[in-house]
């Protein structure tokens, strides 16, 4: 972000600090702490984690002497040894928002439930909250923006990830006058929707990765999140439920993404997507209605038109979001959040055949994987929000593998937090 190295820096020269609590210190967290100990005027003061040792494990990582890391649950001690100069560490979650030196909260649970629980509660206490867990914002996240707003605090997903990095290319388009065709990013292994913590556990122990995680990538319901945040930030739908996910190289893409009848897959423009073969990268297909415009694009090569390219090739998830904290704390600007409510959604489609009774695990599990359509697909079909889907959630009938589950094929055992938050979302629409 232009400027953003010159802010912090004078912000540290005249003594200050934007001071960040965390909540979960696993591999993004991690990373994060140790970019953020390499930066001027910003440091991690506070980690959360339910293995507190993960949390001492990240900042000793980072270069954090033990001797400089405190771990409590009580939020006196831990307000008085972060103005101390020491770091906190605590299984107490919750404890983070209370605490008066602490700025700016990042999320990085990827567990829904638990990322609605820590916005509201940043929210509620007047802290700025950056959600690396997208998961949670598809479910909930217009309602945690409109909260944020009228509590005069900033809502916003990360830099780094791929919403977000798509949002920076979707802002520069847009800021100069193009025509957005469509954006989208690579996905960088080949989709299988049955994949599963069985699947994936072998190369989650050569990597130090969560078999769930992994599985959630390659069985797609990572992608179709990650491209429903970006849809209710633009206002851009999947063309078709799933998108297409064509198999393709950078320079193929202006033409790809074109009208069916003028030898493209779309049905409609302005629209979301992925891309095999494109990954890491993210894109977005531009176009203008001006001849000169076209000109000066062929003249910088940049293609033959009518439609042009604009590649991004990498995205640094969690090193990026010191960014989003940055710009959330000086300019009160998110770097994503949905602007347009919720125009598309990720919806539970059956793994296995599920039988009455059953438990569903949740993403990247063994029962249900996650597809992107329209909001106004979902509410046709009653289809459930993947992002509510958790061990509460049980079968109420049969449901075949590859078909979508509905609020009518389930019962909820017991309510939890993010299911009343999506409850009082609705009760706005």
């Amino acid at each position: 972000m232009l400027g953003m190295n010159r802010k912090l820096a004078q912000l540290e020269k005249e003594g200050g600090m934007i001071r960040v609590g965390l909540i979960g210190a696993g591999q993004m967290g991690r990373g994060m702490i140790s970019q953020i100990e390499s930066m001027r005027g910003m440091r991690v003061v506070a980690t959360a984690d339910l293995l507190v040792d993960n949390a001492v494990k990240a900042y000793t990582l980072a270069g954090v002497p033990e001797s400089n890391i405190v771990r409590t649950d009580d939020r006196d001690l831990a307000d008085k040894k972060i103005a101390g100069g020491f770091v906190v560490v605590t299984r107490d979650a919750d404890m983070i928002a209370h605490l008066d030196g602490v700025d700016v909260i990042v999320d990085a649970t990827g567990i829904p439930n638990v990322g609605a629980q820590v916005a509201w509660n940043a929210i509620m206490n007047k802290k700025h909250i950056v959600m690396l867990n997208v998961e949670t914002d598809v479910t909930v996240g217009p309602l945690l923006k409109r909260l944020a707003d009228a509590a005069g605090v900033v809502y916003t997903g990360a830099a780094g990830d791929e919403p977000g990095a798509i949002m920076e290319l979707y802002d520069f388009a847009e800021a100069i006058g193009f025509d957005i065709i469509a954006v989208g990013k690579g996905k960088n292994n080949q989709l299988n929707v049955l994949s599963n913590p069985d699947v994936t556990a072998e190369l989650a122990r050569k990597i130090g990765a969560s078999p769930k995680m992994l599985a959630s990538f390659q069985n797609g319901t990572k992608t179709m999140v990650e491209m429903t945040a970006v849809a209710n930030a633009t206002g851009f739908v999947p063309d078709v439920p799933g998108m297409h996910g064509v198999k393709a190289k950078v320079e193929n893409l202006p033409d790809l993404f074109q009208l069916r009848e003028k030898g493209g897959i779309l049905h409609r423009t302005r629209v979301v997507d992925y891309v095999d073969g494109v990954a890491p990268g993210v894109f977005a297909v531009i176009t203008s209605d001006k001849l000169e415009v076209h000109h000066e694009m062929k003249y910088l090569k940049m293609g033959n038109g009518p439609h042009y390219v604009l590649f991004r090739p990498y995205h640094l998830t969690s090193l990026e979001t010191p960014l989003s904290i940055a710009r959330a704390y000086f300019y009160r600007e998110p770097t994503i959040a949905p602007y347009f409510g919720t125009v598309a959604e990720t919806v539970t489609v059956a793994k296995k055949t599920l039988q009455p009774g059953e438990a569903l695990d949740g993403i990247g599990g063994f029962t249900v994987y996650g597809k992107i359509m329209t909001a106004k697909d979902q509410k046709e079909h009653n289809a459930l929000p993947i992002g509510l889907v958790g061990p509460n959630v049980r079968m109420r009938r049969t449901v075949e593998q590859g078909q979508l589950v509905t609020y009518d094929d389930v019962e909820f055992a017991e309510s939890n937090f993010i299911m009343y938050l999506r409850e009082l979302m609705q009760m706005g629409d």
